[in-house]
């Protein structure tokens, strides 16, 4: 092998492009953006989970949307945040009428991308709640837990949150779940 990556402009489409031909079933795409995944099996009347971030360390975020997870993801460019934009198409696909619930990791501009398409998504008459993923120790001291990152614990609020929509809890039980998962959950990062 020559290379990993054909140019690197084009990677993050290019590696979009391979996920959704090895996941034609489980994977597609909204408003005809590759970096908007979905489910292709979206369920009425659940509440629709959803998360993004950037793609410097994928399959994180776009590899948890499937059955008892989450139902779609933004995904931005290389460490940086998708913009609300994306995250508001992902938000209309996956909404079956419950309302939507982020989660995401504590991030500066993920905050800002994700609470700005909450806004939006209000506008357009889709409730939408979030939590905030802050489970890594080494970022910040006890006492601080709001400055921490989000990061590989964030699996466990994702499988908490997907678990309780599945069982067609509300929006508002879905996130109480998530958070009691987050406010559990520590890691340590080095």
């Amino acid at each position: 092998m020559k290379k990993f990556i054909n140019a690197p402009e084009h990677f993050v489409d290019e590696m979009l492009e391979g996920i959704y031909a090895a996941h034609p079933q489980q994977l597609k795409y909204a408003a005809g953006d590759l970096r908007c995944v979905v489910t292709a099996r979206p369920v009425k009347g659940k509440v629709g989970i959803a998360t993004g971030g950037g793609s410097g360390h994928l399959p994180l975020f776009l590899g948890y949307v499937g059955e008892g997870l989450l139902d779609g993801c933004a995904v931005g460019g290389v460490f940086q945040s998708p913009s609300a934009d994306q995250m508001l198409e992902v938000t209309k696909t996956i909404d079956q009428g419950a309302g939507v619930l982020y989660i995401y990791g504590n991030y500066t501009g993920d905050i800002m991308n994700f609470d700005m398409a909450t806004e939006m998504a209000d506008m357009e008459g889709i409730r939408v709640v979030s939590v905030v993923g802050n489970d890594d120790v080494a970022s910040s001291i006890q006492r601080e837990e709001h400055k921490r990152r989000g990061v590989a614990g964030i699996f466990f609020v994702y499988k908490a949150a997907g678990a309780a929509a599945a069982e067609g809890m509300p929006l508002d039980e879905v996130k109480r779940v998530a958070e009691k998962a987050c406010a559990n959950v520590r890691t340590m990062g080095v």
